[in-house]
């Protein structure tokens, strides 16, 4: 692997976005490059980017473009762009990493397969301590989640368990769309090349991830299944909007009757970074 990516998507929650930040100073495999996908927010989180990457040992980009409403698949594009790194980690600003989270995802990667990982859930109560107070809970030990978990901090403590599942059973869900999520997802450059990346006729919260995993199915890239291995912690909000959730997934129904490789709209389209 000549290199390796984290894309963080991130829109006006700068205080979500520095604990984040904060968890990828503490990866057992560094990042070989770290880029904010940004969706339009304001000089605040521009701020908190510049800090961390004063501190961060490997190169922090930030692609930016202007406020015009949810559009997380063109800015992923621009991202996927901007790198030269030829395997992409991708996540979101409101997700911290477990310190073997990048370490695992390189571990797992294979040619003509993208993985998918899973979440746990703080509670809306902790995540706002964890935000107050900068709790470095990317640094916490198995006996600390466990207490967290019978505080009933955390959702579940299973995904922190690294169990080295064969191959047999990572890749039982090769052909299955369903389910994988851009949280937690890495995909090898060439293939999202090969897909022509996000669709960026999604806008709104929903779908763009499952349209481009269904995609890359097509295209002969399988899903394997990271869970047991490479967890992030999701940081309670309230509910995105689902306004256009429900245009979302008329796009996604025709896609499906389809057998539509390519993006409609998708980096070859967009604009150039």
């Amino acid at each position: 692997m000549a290199g390796l990516a984290v894309i963080i998507t991130t829109y006006n929650w700068p205080s979500a976005l520095e604990v984040v930040l904060a968890g990828y100073l503490s990866q057992q495999r560094p990042p070989d490059e770290l880029i904010i996908a940004d969706d339009g927010s304001t000089e605040e989180t521009r701020s908190v980017i510049d800090v961390f990457r004063e501190r961060a040992p490997f190169p922090v980009k930030h692609v930016w473009h202007p406020d015009e409403g949810f559009r997380a698949g063109a800015i992923r594009n621009r991202a996927i762009q901007s790198t030269q790194a030829d395997y992409i980690v991708f996540t979101d600003g409101d997700c911290i990493p477990a310190p073997w989270f990048l370490a695992q995802h390189s571990r797992l990667a294979e040619g003509r397969w993208f993985l998918s990982g899973n979440r746990i859930l703080l509670s809306q109560e902790f995540s706002r301590e964890v935000l107050e107070k900068k709790i470095p809970t990317h640094t916490w030990n198995l006996w600390q989640w466990l207490q967290a978990r019978q505080r009933k901090q955390i959702n579940r403590l299973s995904p922190l368990f690294r169990v080295p599942l064969g191959s047999w059973y990572r890749r039982r869900l090769a052909k299955q769309w369903e389910g994988a999520k851009t949280c937690n997802l890495s995909v090898w450059k060439e293939d999202l090349l090969a897909v022509n990346g996000f669709d960026e006729d999604y806008t709104g919260w929903g779908m763009e991830d499952s349209d481009l995993v269904l995609r890359l199915i097509r295209k002969g890239i399988c899903h394997q299944d990271a869970r047991f291995a490479a967890p992030v912690f999701h940081i309670w909000h309230p509910e995105n909007s689902r306004d256009q959730l429900e245009e979302n997934q008329r796009r996604l129904l025709q896609l499906i009757e389809t057998d539509r490789i390519q993006a409609r709209v998708g980096i070859k389209q967009g604009s150039s970074v």
